[in-house]
């Protein structure tokens, strides 16, 4: 049984287009996902196996991280006074881009290299090389002396529980 990487790989690399269509398909089936791209970096990293996720992207560029439930596609419209398409085209995520949970990026777009888009963003306007963007099109400068939500190594599973418990402990205080 093959793997997550091993589908992607088949998906997304291969001139086989008979073996691009079962990768496709065990994707949408094993993790609830789709990913189709015109370009892709062979770098690019899908966190918890993209679970949920729709991506149908112009270009992911190196080093791109793309966590679950995140939304990557098309906004076009077609204006019915002109009869033609408008908005067409796929968003570009420059290098080294992290897109969180549940965020959504549509349109003919561009995101700059080494941007965050937030968890839960809705994005359909360009968003500058090193930048934070939030909620519905905001966006702000990233603070330099943080990457957020992804850097190399992670944080160690007993870190994560530690904190976790932090959290809980927190929580019985305000209760008590």
């Amino acid at each position: 049984m093959p793997t997550f990487k091993e589908l992607l790989n088949q998906n997304c690399f291969s001139t086989d287009p008979d073996l691009q269509r079962q990768a496709a398909l065990m994707l949408e089936q094993r993790y609830n996902c789709e990913i189709n791209c015109l370009e892709i970096d062979p770098s690019v990293q899908f966190a918890h196996h993209a679970r949920g996720s729709i991506v149908i992207a112009a270009k992911l560029c190196a080093g791109v991280v793309i966590f679950q439930n995140v939304t990557i596609g098309s906004n076009q419209k077609f204006n019915r006074l002109t009869n033609q398409w408008e908005n067409l085209g796929n968003p570009v995520l420059g290098e080294q881009v992290v897109v969180a949970d549940g965020a959504k990026i549509l349109g003919p777009v561009i995101i700059g290299a080494q941007a965050v888009i937030g968890a839960g963003a809705i994005i359909t306007k360009d968003v500058p090389a090193n930048s934070l963007a939030y909620g519905v099109n905001q966006i702000k400068p990233k603070d330099p002396q943080f990457d957020l939500i992804f850097h190399d190594p992670m944080p160690q599973r007993d870190q994560l529980i530690q904190a976790s418990k932090s959290v809980i402990n927190r929580y019985h205080a305000t209760i008590s």
